[in-house]
């Protein structure tokens, strides 16, 4: 079963934009030795919105063949297309991914039924277990609790990464599903709050940053230890904060460049991190000892 702390791991580039291979090994070396439990290669935080679809596959393949089976790999698939969604999905099968995750269509904002059967579309498609992505904040489309429950008795629909950080929705979910499917938290700042009421984990922009104190805060929030959850969460607060201060990935992928764990590229049309950020950037980091 995949739990703990999963990063939503960027896709490293050169100044020019093209595909750096080299600092996306020594990105997922990083994270196999600071307790990560399992990788999402090209989620949305991968700028998956911007490779074309042999990058897309390539990177899924190359993080695949890189971890080698010691954590999981889940593979970000989601398109506004169905049948994108699904060629996609049967890639990353085919490359070996243990899951995949699809972001909810984006921008043609599809009904409620219709999330239901583009969902449906591909679980019966392919078959690898698959985890559903609501982020209405990015996408424009809210997957409502009734729809997933709809979705969660499809075969191969194993989870949902809710990235509301409405907690009292969550907890809802989390007991209408009643262990049919698992919950995941896709918003840090809340991500302990949602698992001590019964998320597997967190699929997590700030591990990319802080992997260790990240699994560790999911450890705590699993085993039931709320007082010394929020106390480590409101220590990594002002580090989600400023991870979100202009749409992500910018941030974290101007965090990455100055900690040295990758060059400073970055796919038009997102830029690097305006100026004004900068220098609260480097004192989060400062402060952590990450410099």
């Amino acid at each position: 079963m995949i739990a703990g702390s999963i990063v939503a791991l960027v896709t490293p580039m050169h100044p020019d934009g093209s595909l750096d291979w080299e600092s996306l090994d020594s990105i997922i070396e990083f994270h196999l030795k600071n307790g990560t439990n399992a990788i999402v290669a090209v989620g949305t935080t991968g700028e998956s919105a911007t490779l074309n679809p042999d990058e897309h596959c390539q990177v899924i393949k190359r993080v695949v063949a890189k971890v080698n089976g010691e954590i999981s790999v889940i593979a970000g698939t989601g398109a506004n297309s169905t049948s994108e969604a699904i060629e996609l999905t049967q890639a990353a099968k085919n490359y070996g991914a243990d899951a995949c995750l699809l972001v909810a269509p984006y921008y043609n904002k599809p009904t409620q039924e219709g999330l239901y059967q583009h969902h449906k579309k591909i679980a019966e498609t392919v078959e690898i277990d698959q985890i559903l992505y609501n982020v209405p904040g990015r996408t424009a489309v809210d997957m409502l609790n009734e729809t997933v429950l709809r979705l969660a008795d499809v075969p191969n629909i194993c989870g949902i990464k809710d990235a509301t950080g409405d907690i009292a929705r969550g907890t809802s979910l989390i007991n209408a599903l009643n262990g049919k499917i698992s919950v995941f938290s896709g918003d840090d700042a809340t991500a302990y709050k949602l698992i001590l009421a019964g998320a597997k984990g967190n699929i997590s922009v700030t591990a990319n940053i802080e992997p260790r104190l990240m699994s560790n805060l999911c450890k705590l929030a699993a085993e039931g230890k709320a007082d010394e959850a929020a106390a480590l969460n409101d220590s990594l607060m002002s580090l989600h904060d400023n991870l979100f201060v202009e749409s992500n990935p910018i941030p974290v992928k101007y965090a990455l460049w100055k900690m040295k764990l990758m060059q400073e590229g970055i796919r038009l049309p997102l830029t690097i991190l305006d100026e004004k950020y900068q220098l609260q950037v480097n004192d989060i980091l400062r402060v952590r000892d990450l410099l």
